[in-house]
């Protein structure tokens, strides 16, 4: 498989990554509701409201920077980065739209946060140090 036919691919596993996020963040309220117990205190939703949006906001700041460099063209050839990408971002699709109609815990947004965002960006970061700062492709 040749690394132009991912290009495709990884766009829009990184773009359906971008709109779910967004559909998550406009919708808050009702997932928030969903994670709070039957009986709650102004407090425990400010907590979970304060908490989720952090999430969500750094998700979105994490998709941004992945999305800026692979559409610089920094990371846009590189097979490894790209597989990993479609991969991370695919899997984190999914299971954000699980997150939304299943009315997940509030608590498994960070699982879904953790792999599926900030270990990418991590490596995307990796990539971009080694293309732009040592010269080197990968």
């Amino acid at each position: 498989m040749s690394v132009g036919s991912l290009i495709p691919v990884r766009f829009l596993t990184l773009t359906a990554h971008l709109v779910i996020t967004i559909v998550i963040f406009w919708s808050k309220d009702a997932n928030l509701l969903e994670c709070l117990p039957l009986s709650y205190s102004q407090t425990e939703y400010d907590e979970k409201d304060t908490n989720l949006v952090i999430g969500l906001s750094l998700m979105l700041a994490f998709l941004t920077i992945e999305l800026l460099s692979f559409l610089g063209g920094v990371s846009m050839f590189n097979a490894s980065a790209s597989m990993f990408s479609i991969a991370a971002h695919g899997i984190g699709t999914i299971s954000l739209s699980f997150f939304i109609f299943d009315s997940w815990d509030c608590d498994r947004f960070w699982y879904i946060f953790g792999f599926c965002s900030a270990f990418p960006v991590f490596i995307e970061i990796i990539v971009m140090i080694a293309v732009l700062g040592l010269k080197r492709g990968m």
